[in-house]
Formats: C-alpha cells, sequence, structure tokens
C-alpha cells in the first residue's frame, strides 16, 4: 500500500511540476491554520464542514512530539470549547503501526481529522505513505474535511516547508514531502507573529513552480476544490514566482474574506462582487 501510493503521489508531483499547476482537493475541504488559534469560529467552520458538532473527529498530536497522549491531553480542551462534542485522539511515533488497516480504521469512520502543531517532519515520519495516509485521501474523496495548525498545517502541502529535523529555521532540510493535499504548494506558518513573511520566497526561488502560502496566527484558509477564502483574524501572504509585484515585492497580502483560485492563481476581494485584485497583476490595488 505505502509503495502504491509513493508511486501516485510521485507521477502527481511530476504531473504538477510539469504543467505548473496548483490545485486543491478534488472532493472534501481543508481548513489549514497559521498556529497560536485562539479565535474558535475557526474550528466552528470546521466542524460545520465535517456535518456539525457532534459528528465524529479524530485529533492527532503526533507534531508536539510528547512521550505518549491519553484522552486527558489538555490539548483537546480547544475542541471541547469551541462545542465539538465527538472527539477521539489518535497517535502513533512508528509508520508500521501507521501502515495498518486496524489503525487507520478510526479516520476510515470520522468525518473529519485535525492535526495539531509541534514539528511537521514527526508527522512525515509517522505518516506519509501509509494506511493512515491513504484514510485521510478516502477521506476527502468521501467529502470530509482535514485540518490542521501550524506544524499541522504544513504537513498538508505538497513540499514541506521547515521539515528539517535539527532546526525550524531551515527551510529546505531534510524532510521535503508532505501529504500533498494541496499540490503544487509550500505553506508556512506563524507569519508576521514570528517575523517569517521573507522566509518562503527561498522556496520559491529554489522551485518557481511552488505556490508559497504563508499564514499568520489565528488565520486560516478554507480550501473547496480550487479555491480558498481567508478567515481569522490576521494576513496571510502570497509567493508566486510568475506573479511579482510592479514595486518588486515577491509576496502580496490577503485578508479575512478574500479569496483565491489556485489554478489561475488569482486572488479575488469578494466584497467588490469578486473583481480581481489587480495590483497583483498590474500595480493597482482597487479593482476595475
Amino acid at each position: 500500500m505505502r509503495r502504491q501510493i509513493k508511486i501516485l503521489l510521485m507521477v502527481s508531483m511530476f504531473s504538477g511540476q510539469l504543467l505548473a499547476q496548483t490545485t486543491g482537493p478534488e472532493k472534501g475541504s481543508l481548513v489549514i491554520v497559521g498556529g497560536g488559534m485562539q479565535d474558535n469560529t475557526i474550528l466552528q467552520r470546521f466542524a460545520a464542514l465535517a456535518g456539525g458538532f457532534d459528528q465524529s473527529i479524530v485529533v492527532i498530536p503526533t507534531a508536539s512530539g510528547e512521550a505518549d497522549y491519553d484522552e486527558f491531553w489538555p490539548g483537546m480542551n480547544q475542541f471541547q470549547q469551541a462545542g465539538l462534542t465527538n472527539l477521539t485522539l489518535l497517535h502513533t511515533y512508528d509508520p508500521t503501526v501507521a501502515d495498518t488497516q486496524e489503525f487507520a480504521l478510526t479516520i476510515r469512520m470520522a468525518k473529519g481529522v485535525w492535526f495539531t502543531g509541534g514539528r511537521q517532519w514527526r508527522l512525515a515520519d509517522a505518516y506519509l505513505n501509509t494506511e493512515v495516509h491513504e484514510a485521510l485521501l478516502e477521506l476527502l474523496a468521501r467529502g470530509g474535511v482535514i485540518g490542521g495548525s501550524s506544524a499541522g498545517a504544513t504537513i498538508l502541502g505538497s513540499y514541506l516547508a521547515r521539515g528539517d529535523t535539527n532546526s525550524n529555521t531551515v527551510m529546505m532540510g531534510d524532510h521535503e514531502e508532505g501529504f500533498g493535499f494541496m499540490k503544487n504548494v509550500a505553506i508556512d506558518q506563524h507569519m508576521l507573529r514570528r517575523n517569517r513573511q521573507f522566509d518562503l520566497i527561498e522556496v520559491i526561488t529554489a522551485k518557481p513552480e511552488l505556490l508559497g502560502i504563508g499564514l499568520d496566527e489565528d488565520t486560516a484558509i478554507v480550501v473547496r476544490g480550487n479555491r480558498f477564502e481567508v478567515i481569522g483574524q490576521s494576513y496571510i501572504a502570497i509567493f508566486d514566482h510568475n506573479r511579482m509585484l510592479d514595486s518588486g515585492g515577491q509576496f502580496y497580502f490577503l485578508e479575512p474574506g478574500d479569496q483565491f483560485e489556485l489554478i489561475q492563481r488569482q486572488a479575488y476581494r469578494p466584497q467588490r462582487v469578486l473583481q480581481p485584485l489587480e495590483r497583483v497583476v498590474d500595480g493597482a490595488w482597487d479593482s476595475r
């Protein structure tokens, strides 16, 4: 199973690089948060996409690197405070365990899965190209929702930024493959809060086919098909090698309410009847 998943992902990533095409999941939804999540409306949006607050949700805390987890793990508190009532914690560091149908069954019974923060390489080491990975793809295919914050956000893209086991300041390290639920994408987090707004430039310069998405804390994108919406309390940044600003800037910001079309790599402001943000194209913020 692991080999089949890897072959499919490699073919998909290679095709995407040739076409320089960025896409979201064909079905289902993603809720991708830049860390520091205080706004419970983000989790409430996640619950709505799962079908309601009583739907089965799996929380995977592996990225934080604790020795073990149980039902009293304090990281579950925020989900409960947001109103989610049917929560299951799932964890292993062992990819041979994650590569069993028995372990992945919990995901196959769920309507949503959430990855919490820590270090994204731990998620890759435990779950990449296993039965868990396959179950996550099946969850999206049946219309479910996958969310993640901080490390749990970055792992959802195809390129694993800050995936180095030695330091989270290394942008292109010893782990470079994410789950690939968004293809041809590198996702960074804690952007403005940790002064990281320039960091994805290194990745996009080295791999110009990628779209870079930087997420500030308490801010998320909700991805459905090939379009996403910004929600939360701050800003995200778009890094697109083929679409620089007239000032020479190498990224531009979107705010809550803005939307972005992935295949065309075009930003929109729905408050202005989905008019394009023309500065992205020709240097003027105001739409025509």
